[in-house]
């Protein structure tokens, strides 16, 4: 990855973006358009196609098409498998492309796009394109006069609406499944970072996928995300994002057809170091990653930071040392270690908890302001909030911004009641030298993913989902197969 390349990627004009309906792209309906503006330097640099509820109809219809004709619902395994490695392949073959686009479109430092976004979406391809032919259905155990099959078929339509820190990467992890199991998709991607998602339908396309089985709708989630949600012909949703959103999709379910709906609604995720941590120092630093990369806008974040009171004073010491290290800068210059925030929107609100905190009595250590406003783009410094009690804004609210909220403890079951008094459970952390401990707190800790001597860093082979308000059902693994696939029953009388 040089940077003369990403450079030269930077320079490209952008041409305005259409939707992607049945093989071909086409205007929204009522041809309008939404302007799309870059976060690195808040100028306008391309447009995308307002699809409405008539975009999403033809979309869904497409998708439906496609299904009952069995072009690919019916394909053997083995074809899918080939379609989806040859996805694969193209989005490895277009990844700097791919990275430097999305980029610009949200802001993420290039780096971790690079990784996160094309690299990890190609992977997560390749993984369910050799699973798809390796799943199957089960011979009951009946009787010797009855013979009982269990068939696993696809659901039908699902559609997929993601959010804008990673669509390419969360986009992936339920697209690829979803085809997989022979499903038609349609994908609502965020209004602010849509153009990956429409490259990589284009992908698909090249890679041999039929017309009309991966369509995108961009458009304002109140209207086509909507459309979506409330449509009749749609089996399944899958959702990545806010927790008043996925609220909305629950009603929009149970007032259409009851389509299955699956959430993952993001976090408050605690990061607990004890005493014992085997390295403290590297602890610190890869807490200071766990918030902080991609400006905090992370749904998995470590944005609770619990730190045992015998070892406060020096762990904040390396904490806010590896914090000064971090380089705030253009996401496309290589040497940026954090880049942009999404959008102004989202900076308001990010400064917004920083005020509140203060308000409320938190300590700030660091940060806590807007920086290189000149560019004209959103940059926020890492920020860091001491003497956070439960009951503050801080602590209980996702910020999705590059905020830390630390709190100390002395016991372990201290520990244990700071880390669940929070109403999500996606993501936390352990560190420990201690196996029984670190035992202990995987199975006290409520939430769907625990590290333990590391954050983050998990990958397709594992599932990723929360419990409490942070949603249910699971991406990635061969466990997000179950979401796409209907269990169906024949019982058969040998006579």
């Amino acid at each position: 990855m040089q940077q003369t390349d990403i450079d030269a990627l930077r320079a490209l004009t952008v041409p305005s973006q259409g939707l992607f309906i049945a093989g071909r792209v086409e205007p929204a309906a009522n041809g309008q358009v939404l302007d799309v503006s870059s976060p690195i330097d808040g100028q306008k640099f391309t447009t995308i196609a307002d699809g409405g509820a008539a975009d999403i109809d033809r979309a869904v219809v497409a998708a439906r098409t496609a299904f009952d004709k069995g072009v690919w619902s019916r394909a053997a395994p083995a074809e899918r498998k080939k379609v989806l490695m040859r996805l694969a392949a193209l989005i490895e073959a277009k990844a700097l492309e791919l990275a430097v686009l999305g980029v610009r479109d949200n802001g993420t430092e290039i780096g971790m796009a690079y990784r996160a976004e094309p690299i990890s979406a190609a992977s997560t391809f390749r993984y369910y394109g050799e699973a798809v032919d390796k799943v199957f259905g089960e011979i009951a155990p009946t009787p010797p006069n009855i013979l009982g099959l269990v068939h696993k078929e696809p659901l039908g339509v699902v559609g997929v609406i993601v959010p804008w820190n990673f669509p390419m990467m969360i986009g992936a992890w339920k697209i690829a499944p979803a085809l997989a199991a022979g499903n038609s998709v349609v994908v609502k991607p965020p209004e602010i970072a849509s153009l990956a998602l429409l490259r990589l339908a284009e992908l698909a396309s090249e890679a041999g996928l039929p017309d009309g089985v991966l369509n995108v709708v961009t458009g304002k989630g109140s209207v086509a995300g909507e459309a979506l949600g409330r449509h009749m012909n749609v089996d399944a949703i899958a959702f990545t994002g806010s927790g008043p959103v996925g609220r909305r999709l629950l009603e929009y379910a149970a007032r259409s057809n009851l389509k299955r709906v699956y959430l993952e609604l993001g976090g408050k995720s605690p990061n607990i170091v004890f005493a014992d941590a085997p390295n403290l120092k590297q602890a610190a630093k890869v807490s200071a990653n766990g918030i902080f990369r991609n400006s905090g806008q992370v749904c998995v974040a470590g944005s609770r930071l619990l730190v045992q009171s015998s070892i406060y004073d020096r762990f904040m010491a390396d904490l806010l040392d590896a914090t000064a290290r971090l380089k705030v800068g253009d996401p496309l210059d290589v040497t940026s270690d954090v880049g942009a925030i999404a959008s102004a929107d989202q900076l308001e609100k990010d400064l917004g908890f920083v005020a509140k905190a203060e308000e409320e009595g938190a300590r700030r250590l660091t940060g806590g302001a807007r920086i290189r406003e000149e560019s004209g783009g959103y940059y926020m410094a890492p920020t860091v909030f001491e003497n956070v009690t439960p009951e503050m804004t801080l602590a209980r609210e996702e910020v999705f911004g590059p905020v830390l909220a630390v709190m100390r403890f002395d016991t372990e079951e201290e520990a244990i009641r700071l880390a669940n008094a929070t109403v999500y459970g996606l993501a936390s952390a352990v560190w420990t030298s201690n196996l029984a401990t670190a035992h202990r707190m995987v199975r006290t800790i409520n939430a769907g993913v625990v590290h333990v001597n590391t954050y983050g860093g998990s990958d397709i082979t594992v599932p990723l989902g929360g419990v409490k308000q942070s949603g249910f059902g699971r991406d990635k693994s061969l466990h997000a197969l179950d979401k796409y696939l209907e269990l169906k029953t024949a019982w058969i009388s040998l006579g």
